[in-house]
């Protein structure tokens, strides 16, 4: 059985509990607000039994240059996003600790840059796959900086997450504060608290430049992939994380969308075009405000949906 509007496959078993009114009338909501631009996201999170986890041995993706300062290295589930400020490099993530010399290190010296040149890592979550080459770049001079509460996640193993009991965590840094900017050289990082994956997840605002134009990207660091295996009270607290993430974003004109976990926001076809763009085209990666509203908000309706569908269940 195929249910319009989804790219899945249902069976007989799945059918027998039809959507109620409530869920219907969020799904169709967010069919209008992902229009053709973000039905990739509408697809992933809407869908019953939504998204799957990012995996260890997804592709590789070709190390790019997204805009002058930001560049993009690692799988196409689990992406580092390095931004050159005139102080040194900053990376947004570092990627699983047993993948340094195989993927984030070869990476970065095909687009030439020198890891020596690290002076911050920002870590959006603190499972192991984001912080697993945190250790590396803090022991050679690097500062770390993380939310609170997944500071405290990394030094509880048991607790810590996928990967992170057997990958060495970074030592307690620099505790990142909602809107406190995080200053490196000519570049401003404001974190946004955005609690729900981890009690810490945050998302980081910060300008980019596309030639003589200055825009500002906005990457959510905590994304739910999947969220059959959240509790109704994570994913009210989810959904609270989104939509403030939505108010900070909208109020600081993001109109460049990226995530670590770039699983459903059309990632490798922006890519593909990012790679034939010519000169005078516009930078794919570049959506505009509006659209980018309107991909949170599908993040945010699509919860919302999935929560609903637990009623009476």
């Amino acid at each position: 059985v195929v249910v319009p509007g989804f790219s899945r496959t249902i069976d007989a078993q799945e059918t027998a509990k039809p959507d109620s009114a409530e869920v219907r009338q969020l799904l169709d909501s967010a069919k209008k607000k992902a229009g053709t631009e973000w039905s990739e996201a509408f697809d992933f999170i809407c869908a019953l039994n939504a998204g799957r986890a990012n995996s260890p041995t997804d592709p590789v993706i070709t190390p790019t240059k997204v805009f002058d300062n930001l560049y993009v290295i690692g799988r196409t589930s689990t992406a580092v996003w390095v931004v050159t400020t005139s102080a040194g490099t900053v990376l947004l993530d570092s990627g699983y600790g047993d993948q340094l010399e195989s993927v984030l290190l070869p990476g970065m010296k095909t687009l030439g840059l020198d890891p020596a040149q690290v002076k911050y890592v920002i870590v959006g979550h603190g499972h192991g796959d984001h912080f697993g080459g945190a250790a590396y770049f803090q022991q050679r001079g690097a500062r770390v900086a993380m939310a609170g509460p997944d500071w405290d996640l990394v030094e509880t193993p048991p607790a810590a997450g996928r990967g992170a009991a057997t990958v060495q965590p970074p030592k307690r840094d620099v505790i990142a504060i909602e809107g406190q900017a995080i200053t490196v050289g000519d570049v401003a990082f404001t974190p946004v608290m955005i609690p729900g994956h981890t009690p810490g997840s945050m998302g980081v605002i910060f300008p980019v430049k596309d030639g003589r134009a200055t825009r500002i990207a906005g990457l959510f660091g905590g994304s739910i992939l999947t969220p059959g295996r959240i509790s109704d009270d994570g994913l009210r607290q989810y959904i609270a994380s989104v939509d403030h993430w939505a108010d900070v974003t909208r109020k600081m004109k993001v109109d460049v969308e990226i995530q670590n976990h770039p699983m459903y926001d059309g990632f490798l076809g922006k890519l593909d075009r990012l790679k034939a763009r010519k000169p005078g085209d516009a930078n794919p990666f570049v959506v505009g405000s509006d659209s980018y509203q309107r991909f949170v908000s599908v993040m945010s309706t699509c919860t919302q949906a999935q929560l609903a569908r637990r009623k009476g269940a």
